[in-house]
């Protein structure tokens, strides 16, 4: 079996050179053979899956710039950030997930992509996340939001902007609206990873014209396959999947182990791509957005939009898999 540090080393240096029962199947999602067909197709030998509203294909992983990522943009430590947004460009990835609240990430993510020369390669997606009680003076804070991240981020258009964590999108909808029908902005959305949101979101799904909702989404935390993705698929919004790995939390439940030799069958070889892999198979989902800040990360995460992806029993496998590990170790 290959362990993960097998892999980075072996992938790394290609890029340098460059079961369970039907109850938790029918949890996640139904007919997950709809993830590995139909609408899923490859494009440079990774898996594309459409937006709804649009037909636009996108790679299923990207990367999100919070985390590592913003800890290192506030900290001036750019290298390793410019080698990420490389990585994710020259390996076919797209969509680049960010936010005002995220530090100096939007500015460092523009400047980055100037100097490459791949701000035109990028699928941009950034949020709004101003809110409070006079709704004129709301309104002017998140537009005066929104014209920064177009500055920070140096682009004409922007592809998608995104209501962050539900907070008032009464009046933060409608001027991302404007802009959409300006041209200025593609898409618009609205995110939460937090549950007890999930009812908010679900009422904003019913009542704004989404393109996209970001959501929570992992092996052991599949809450949102309750309500929020099937709302999603009904409503033909496209999802972004957010803290695949649980932040941290998968990675201290799985510690030193192996990757199971089973996961091999779809092509998992690291447990980041065990773990992308159980997100981007709901069928609901259109792109899985791990944060990290360096570029052998991006490249094994990269690794998870090869080959196929799980299929329901396979996923089922994977959560009885999971729940049987021990429950993270509590930090300090």
């Amino acid at each position: 079996m290959v362990t993960r540090r097998d892999w980075l080393r072996s992938a790394t240096a290609a890029g340098a050179a460059l079961a369970a029962g039907p109850s938790i199947a029918q949890k996640l999602g139904g007919a997950v053979a709809a993830a590995t067909a139909g609408p899923a197709r490859k494009v440079q030998d990774l898996i594309t899956r459409a937006v709804p509203s649009t037909g636009e294909q996108l790679p299923i992983v990207g990367v999100g710039s919070s985390a590592t990522f913003r800890r290192m943009a506030d900290a001036g430590e750019v290298d390793g950030l410019r080698e990420v947004l490389r990585t994710l460009v020259e390996n076919g990835g797209t969509v680049l997930d960010t936010a005002p609240s995220y530090g100096t990430s939007e500015e460092v993510c523009g400047d980055l992509a100037e100097e490459l020369g791949i701000a035109d390669q990028l699928f941009w997606a950034t949020k709004v996340n101003v809110a409070g009680r006079d709704g004129t003076a709301s309104r002017r804070r998140a537009v005066a939001q929104i014209e920064d991240s177009f500055d920070y981020l140096g682009v004409d258009v922007i592809d998608l902007i995104q209501v962050h964590n539900v907070r008032d999108p009464q009046t933060q909808v409608p001027v991302i609206q404007e802009l959409k029908e300006e041209g200025r902005v593609r898409y618009i959305g609205i995110t939460s990873t937090t549950k007890r949101q999930y009812a908010d979101l679900a009422k904003a799904m019913e009542e704004y014209p989404l393109d996209f909702i970001g959501i929570d989404y992992a092996v052991d935390n599949t809450s949102a396959a309750e309500m929020i993705l099937p709302l999603a698929q009904e409503r033909e919004i496209a999802v972004l999947g957010y803290v695949p790995f649980g932040r941290t939390r998968l990675w201290r439940r799985v510690e030193d182990r192996e990757v199971p030799e089973w996961a091999q069958e779809f092509g998992a070889e690291s447990w980041a791509q065990f773990f992308i892999k159980f997100a981007a198979a709901h069928p609901a989902m259109t792109v899985v957005t791990p944060g990290t800040s360096r570029p052998e990360h991006m490249l094994d995460n990269l690794g998870a939009a090869r080959g196929r992806l799980p299929d329901a029993d396979e996923q089922a496998r994977m959560v009885e898999f999971v729940d049987g590990l021990p429950q993270a170790p509590r930090r300090g």
